[in-house]
């Protein structure tokens, strides 16, 4: 992306006149023509620099689908987080104006905030605009930090020209100081493009312990359930072009928090084993969670900073091993593979949806949106999905779970 000289200025000017959450000014830290440092720690929280954009981020970054009461939320950026993710969809809009009201709260120079628009066949760079307005809006900001496509699926939206036109009109607007984009299936296609192209300053995907073999490699089963991340490769690729990236899905068994007390190991959580896990990797710059409770919060914000040990590691191998083949990863093989043009990996994630993260109404929602052509009843249970599936994900099953439960 052609990024404008004063991009990274600016970012320099606001950390040197402000601060960060929690009180604690990074400024200072910075002096005049000194490269951002990758990492820092100030005040129990450690900051990660964001690829070319230069931007110092918190290791654990705020989810905001759903966001946590007014309270908590301040709690958190208290505590040290100054990045959340949002949507112009999330909540119906009311994500973006509560974080908002918290922006006018706590100081613009308190936050950086991404937001995402989505691109349908029907758009056109008119109305991908009219969506980030309305965002600009809802949010009450003039510049967005993050403008991102949400959940691109395929490398052609990257460089559609409609995406592409929508997007130089709002740089010229200061409407976002950097480009990135979120992606939930096709990963290998999409954030391949996304750093080749040049276009794109950070990708946002899903990176977590049951990322355990690399997409690339034909059907395999590895007896050593983290010895190659499946997203390994994407992030050194993205890291080696200095493109930013952002974990999501951190906590694959979901927003609801199961009881899983049977995985603690010592005070740690099996969540702030993940949590760990992710953050261990010095590519990535954060991990992002969404916390709805106190409790959550002490358990997301005790893995910034904090080492995962060995037996924590071998706690994860187990989890892994004893509940891999329920999470799809999102690597979409099963769809290319599918005779009968089923949608297996948004069906999936609709499931993930329902069972994980107790968001029943966008599972249904995600099902409903679905060609009859693709849904559960199109199934012919022939086991090419399974045969494609490089994680052993017992799909046909998962499928059938889902039509019965969302459709």
């Amino acid at each position: 992306m052609g990024r404008r000289p004063q991009d990274r200025r600016t970012f320099l000017k606001t950390m040197a006149a402000g601060a960060v959450a929690s009180g604690s000014a990074l400024a200072g830290m910075l002096g005049a023509g000194r490269k951002v440092p990758g990492r820092i720690v100030r005040d129990g929280m450690a900051y990660r620099r964001l690829g070319r954009t230069d931007m110092l981020v918190s290791e654990i970054s705020l989810g905001s689908s759903p966001l946590p009461d007014p309270d908590l939320l301040r709690a958190i950026v208290d505590r040290g987080v100054n990045y959340i993710d949002t949507s112009h969809n999330y909540e119906n809009g009311n994500a973006e104006r509560r974080i908002g009201r918290l922006l006018k709260d706590v100081g613009r120079d308190k936050l950086l905030v991404a937001t995402k628009f989505h691109v349908a066949p029907r758009d056109t760079p008119e109305t991908i605009a009219a969506s980030v307005h309305g965002s600009l809006r809802r949010l009450d900001v003039a510049t967005i930090d993050v403008l991102m496509i949400h959940g691109a699926e395929s490398a052609g939206v990257l460089d559609d020209g409609r995406v592409l036109e929508a997007y130089e009109r709002l740089k010229r607007e200061g409407a976002y100081r950097f480009r990135g984009l979120s992606c939930h299936a096709n990963q290998d296609e999409v954030v391949r493009k996304a750093v080749s192209c040049g276009l794109y300053d950070m990708v946002q995907v899903g990176y977590n312990v049951f990322d355990i073999q690399e997409p690339e490699r034909e059907v395999q089963t590895y007896p050593d359930y983290l010895a190659a991340s499946g997203i390994g490769a994407l992030v050194g690729l993205a890291h080696s072009r200095d493109v930013g990236v952002i974990a999501m899905k951190t906590l694959k068994v979901g927003g609801r928090r199961q009881d899983l007390g049977k995985y603690r190991t010592g005070s740690a959580s099996v969540y702030q084993a993940m949590l760990k896990w992710v953050l261990g990797d010095p590519r990535v710059t954060s991990a992002l969670t969404e916390i709805l409770n106190r409790g959550q919060m002490e358990e997301d914000l005790g893995a910034a900073g904090a080492k995962l040990e060995a037996e924590e590691m071998s706690t994860l191998a187990r989890f892994v091993r004893e509940n891999g083949t329920d999470f799809c990863h999102g690597c979409a093989r099963c769809g290319r593979a599918c005779p009968s043009g089923v949608a297996t990996a948004t069906i999936l994630r609709a499931l993930a949806y329902a069972e994980s993260y107790g968001k029943a109404d966008r599972a249904r929602n995600v099902y409903a949106s679905l060609k009859c052509g693709e849904t559960a009843a199109a199934c012919r249970d022939c086991g090419a999905c399974e045969r494609a599936c490089p994680y052993g994900v017992a799909v046909r099953s998962r499928i059938r779970e889902a039509g019965r439960l969302l459709a």
